[in-house]
């Protein structure tokens, strides 16, 4: 199962310092833990967005070590060219230890393209091949359907069109073994969503 999924900034953004990151979208699957009954709702929240928060430095961080290493930047590519830009994506995957930020131990898949990155949490025991398929996909629709790196793209503004991808690509976080045929009738069901 899918813990979370989140949009995120990986590059400076100017209302920021240097090393902090800008959670766009978040989504969180899954019933909340029975641990934490202790708390007010308030505090609850804010204890889930700290640990997105940390795990979006932590893919933040990753993505500019990968990108130093293959030697390239941070830059903005030539807009309108997302398709591209997914191509040339940065990946990667680390495990996030017991009970470090969630309840058991995750692994997160995370994808960086240009100024974004698209992150999942999952469960250890998730086929991670089928994971990055999935996380692939949804990206694609983003920057595709949703232009998200078009000028004046606000992610806040599109959660709902999010919500509407993650529901038919990632019901109640379940992760989906999809054939040819059911991933086409998909996407055509999504650009006809995304069109309206």
């Amino acid at each position: 199962m899918v813990v979370c999924f989140l949009i995120h900034t990986v590059c400076p953004v100017s209302a920021l310092s240097a090393g902090e990151s800008r959670i766009l979208y978040a989504r969180v699957f899954g019933p909340e833990t029975g641990d934490d009954c202790d708390f007010t709702p308030e505090q609850r929240r804010l204890m889930q967005k700290e640990k997105l928060h940390v795990v979006a430095r932590q893919v933040r961080s990753a993505v500019a070590l990968c990108r130093e290493a293959s030697g390239s930047l941070c830059v903005e590519a030539v807009l309108g060219e997302e398709a591209a830009a997914l191509g040339e994506a940065d990946s990667g995957v680390f495990s996030l230890g017991n009970a470090e930020l969630f309840p058991d131990r995750s692994v997160v898949l995370w994808l960086g393209v240009q100024s974004l990155a698209f992150t999942l949490v999952c469960r250890p025991h998730e086929n991670l091949m089928l994971a990055e398929g999935a996380l692939r996909n949804i990206a694609r629709h983003c920057l595709e359907e949703l232009r998200l790196l078009g000028p004046g793209a606000e992610v806040l503004l599109k959660s709902d069109r999010v919500d509407a991808l993650l529901h038919r690509l990632l019901p109640h976080g379940q992760l989906l073994f999809l054939n040819h045929r059911f991933a086409l009738t998909l996407d055509k069901e999504i650009v006809s969503y995304v069109s309206k």
